[in-house]
């Protein structure tokens, strides 16, 4: 029996294979969920272009100075510390003084809290003392507020809800401040790295 030579090989017809492509990413568009990482909530600085020449003057007393050299060594207030986790109570007694001390922040509206690293300073370990700083302001609004550090972390995320937003007003002295403003901001100073390290 011999083979039938001008026959056609049978083919797959792929016409519609476009089309079920095309559905196939629709669906895929349609279904997929995209994780919202949150990120550091850190303001950033306006452009240099956009801003004005301003000098302003700060007096010493109302900085609390920071500094991670390329060794992730750390100098607060001119002395070395070792444990990270004393940074936390000392910036607390610094913004809470209210110009008792001499030596300290004059009101916690005046406070400012500098931070200066050098451009071998990992990432870890300025995260780690941004962590501290902002944890001791998250310690001070909860404490205003009557709630805990978790709690005040938690209402922030859902100011919609009323109840939220009060103790949120509360925490942050709104209203309370010159001129209605709020009486007791988060004032983080990140400085330009130095170019000394790697």
């Amino acid at each position: 029996m011999a083979r039938n030579k001008n026959r056609e090989d049978p083919q797959i017809n792929s016409s519609s294979m476009a089309d079920i492509a095309f559905l196939l990413l629709i669906f895929f568009l349609v279904t997929t969920t995209i994780a919202n990482d949150r990120g550091l909530f850190i303001p950033l600085p306006p452009d240099p272009d956009q801003m004005e020449d301003i000098d302003i003057k700060i007096p010493e007393r109302n900085l609390f100075k920071i500094q991670i050299n390329s060794a992730d060594k750390l100098l607060v207030e001119g002395e070395p510390l070792q444990d990270v986790n004393e940074i936390r109570p000392m910036i607390k007694e610094f913004v809470l003084n209210n110009g008792r001390d001499p030596e300290s922040s004059d009101s916690p509206e005046k406070a400012i809290v500098s931070l200066k690293t050098d451009r071998g300073t990992t990432q870890q370990k300025f995260i780690q003392v941004l962590d501290e700083i902002q944890g001791a302001y998250y310690d001070m609004y909860a404490d205003r507020a009557g709630v805990t550090n978790k709690r005040w972390r938690e209402l922030v995320d859902d100011l919609k809800d009323p109840e939220n937003k009060r103790l949120y007003d509360i925490g942050r002295g709104v209203g309370e401040g010159e001129d209605g403003k709020v009486a007791f901001p988060m004032q983080i100073s990140i400085a330009e790295p130095t170019k000394i390290g790697g």
